[in-house]
């Protein structure tokens, strides 16, 4: 008898077990496809109804979820929108999640499989669940500076980061727009707001610029090749090199020239710190040719084009091409023809120059931590890889330097802070406009680094030219200020 009532007793514990197991599986773990899931209604209420995490910059929180006093019961508020709207995005009745806010959702939610177990308590007690906190790597002080030096009612981007760490200090983009229309619980609003946002040109509230927008990037993208020159051994600083007027493609009746006016016309002959100080084209495209496609791609691939990421925000893969014919390699060499990158690849270009030759792997989060402030992940730097050695990264550096004080980037010198940096300038098909850029860092001698890239949209060349520069040399200022 007793066997018999034990082996019952086993029975109902086993079932009991399977049954807690299938509502953990069912509440917990399969949670995500559940709440997407076409017929269930209720989640938007059970979602809107629970104070969702808050995103911080420095300890305060750019955005957050307030009670509303609806059937919602909270209302997600953004602060200072317009200067962090394309890096936090949007959190939607609507329109669904973008940006950190869909990036992080199951951290903000409340819902990552880190929590399993305060989601368990959660389920037993039915205590309403809190999202964790997520702090950015962003400082506020150089944020205003990079977003305050684009002028409103242009297309750009500037991007600050911390050469040693990858720490993302500072991500900025305009046009910029108010998130807070499209988290209204009326339909209504949240439509006549996406409205005003698609009718501003240049602007997509499902677009952060720097990271997933691509452009040529022109005569930056001569950092790459004067690496590697300099790699090969057939090439150094102070070596003279032919700086013809102009130079018949390969294999074409087309012929590059340099830019028009500039001293790169005149020379003949010049250093390669020379013709890089004053963005000459014909040298570096006849060095490409010479080099071949292989060795340009393997460098540019080494700072890290051809790649998509995450930081966790999605980042678009910057391209180089394959399969060039010698004609095509010349004008990818000086940032045409097909060459594509984001405002934060060409960072990455500047940040491992400036970090002896490492490129680090760039991150915008500082740390995630519960509502109790325990912390669940913080910050810790990642190397993605050596790019260059730190002889040829020095060297590249003191032409930079040389690019600042006398070349192209005159424009960016500061009494403050000794600059290395590269210009460049793109040209629009079927457009007097260009894309105007600049990269660059502070050398680790001159104290706080910082690699910054700027790059203007569609503006004519005087006035992209003017506020690269003039962007660049406030935001590193700033950085000596801190």
């Amino acid at each position: 008898m007793n066997d018999a009532i034990r082996r019952t007793w086993t029975v109902m514990a086993a079932m009991i077990l399977v049954l807690a197991l299938a509502a953990s599986v069912i509440q917990v773990l399969a949670a995500d496809q559940l709440k997407t899931h076409a017929l269930n209604s209720r989640q938007m209420f059970l979602e809107f109804g629970a104070p969702r995490g808050p995103i911080l910059v420095d300890g305060a929180p750019i955005v957050e979820s307030v009670p509303s006093g609806d059937a919602y019961n909270y209302q997600r508020v953004y602060h200072d929108p317009e200067l962090y709207a394309p890096l936090t995005g949007f959190y939607s009745l609507t329109y669904g999640t973008d940006g950190l806010e869909a990036a992080m959702d199951d951290e903000l939610s409340g819902t990552s499989t880190s929590q399993f177990v305060d989601r368990a308590v959660e389920i037993i007690t039915g205590a309403t669940p809190e999202g964790d906190q997520v702090e950015l790597t962003i400082d506020p002080e150089l944020q205003r500076v990079a977003f305050d030096s684009l002028p409103e009612g242009v297309r750009a981007s500037a991007v600050v980061t911390d050469p040693t760490t990858g720490r993302i200090l500072a991500m900025a983009s305009r046009p910029g727009y108010d998130p807070n229309g499209l988290a209204s619980h009326s339909r209504t609003a949240a439509q006549e707001a996406m409205i005003e946002i698609q009718d501003a040109p240049g602007l997509s509230p499902l677009l952060n610029r720097p990271t997933e927008h691509t452009v040529s990037p022109g005569s930056t993208f001569k950092l790459i090749d004067a690496v590697a020159m300099l790699e090969s051994g057939d090439y150094a600083p102070d070596q003279v090199l032919d700086v013809p007027a102009q130079w018949t493609l390969p294999g074409t009746d087309t012929t590059m020239t340099n830019y028009r006016g500039g001293p790169c016309n005149d020379v003949g002959r010049a250093s390669l710190t020379y013709i890089l100080a004053q963005s000459c084209n014909t040298p570096f495209a006849m060095a490409a040719v010479e080099l071949g496609q292989d060795r340009i791609r393997d460098v540019a691939e080494r700072f890290g084009f051809n790649e998509e990421g995450e930081i966790p925000l999605p980042v678009a893969a910057s391209n180089f091409p394959e399969d060039l014919t010698d004609d095509q390699l010349a004008m990818s060499a000086i940032g045409q023809f097909e060459v594509q990158t984001t405002a934060l690849q060409m960072n990455m270009v500047a940040a491992g120059l400036a970090n002896d030759g490492v490129v680090m792997v760039p991150q915008l989060i500082e740390a995630v931590r519960r509502p109790d402030l325990t912390t669940v992940e913080e910050f810790r730097p990642r190397e993605r890889g050596r790019a260059t050695s730190p002889e040829v990264a020095r060297q590249v550096e003191g032409m930079m330097v040389s690019t600042v004080e006398e070349g192209s980037a005159r424009g960016a010198r500061s009494d403050l802070i000794r600059i290395a940096a590269k210009t460049g300038t793109t040209e629009i098909g079927g457009s007097e406009d260009v894309h105007t850029w600049i990269t660059g860092f502070t050398p680790d001698d001159d104290g706080p680094q910082a690699a910054v890239t700027v790059v203007v949209e569609n503006e004519n060349e005087y006035f992209g030219h003017q506020t690269a520069v003039e962007s660049m040399q406030s935001i590193m200022e700033a950085v000596v200020v801190e």
